[in-house]
């Protein structure tokens, strides 16, 4: 096994566990801290049904809705980091259902479409490309400065292709070297790489950013 086999396989591994990681977190987000902040919720709406001083169920009530919205929060934080989606229906639905969360949070509107015949991926490629495309999409919220993004998937017998332009302001490639927007760029490659596909990345000032993946079957 060469250097560029040995560097993959580790990169494969750390990737694999930081995966594993996120799930667990997901999930204890979802059925223990969430749970538990609905346990108070339901508490504290009990205590708030006997008590008859105005000011004090006023402030009762404010408690309440305040970790009503922080277990909505927690919610799609969860959602966010393994949407449960991805593992039951597959890739499409899980973006389609991330991008819901994406517009609410963000204000981008992502028109999506889809053409050819879906196909099943294994569970390992679904989160890899699930995550170059939630990358892409982060990268277009904090850099790309729109309010619109098409989103397209081609699927044919040989190849899924995925299209992300975004309309913004665009940027200079070579001038984002060695910075966290070019980490992220890095990232996104490796991950392609790994699950056997490539990510190709073009910019024009003024006209926005284009991602394409693609990923040979």
């Amino acid at each position: 096994m060469d250097v560029i086999q040995k560097k993959q396989k580790i990169n494969s591994y750390i990737i694999d566990s930081q995966e594993e990681e996120i799930k667990r977190i997901a999930l204890e987000l979802h059925e223990g801290v969430g749970q538990n902040l609905y346990s108070i919720l339901t508490g504290l709406q009990f205590v708030e049904s006997g008590i008859t001083e105005q000011n004090i169920k006023s402030y009762v009530r404010e408690m309440s809705q305040l970790i009503e919205k922080t277990i909505q929060e927690i919610r799609l934080l969860s959602v966010e980091l393994h949407p449960p989606t991805l593992s039951t229906f597959g890739l499409f639905p899980a973006i389609k259902s991330y991008l819901k969360l994406y517009t609410s949070t963000f204000g981008i509107l992502v028109d999506l479409e889809s053409t050819g015949e879906e196909f099943s991926l294994p569970e390992r490629t679904n989160i890899a490309v699930f995550r170059v495309c939630q990358e892409a999409l982060t990268n277009i919220a904090k850099y790309a400065d729109t309010s619109k993004v098409k989103m397209s998937f081609l699927w044919t017998e040989k190849e899924l292709k995925i299209t992300i332009h975004d309309f913004g302001k665009g940027f200079q490639l070579e001038e984002h070297e060695g910075s966290h927007h070019s980490s992220g760029l890095a990232i996104m490659t490796e991950r392609m790489h790994l699950a056997g596909g490539k990510c190709a990345i073009s910019s024009t000032i003024g006209e926005g950013t284009s991602i394409e993946l693609s990923l040979p079957l």
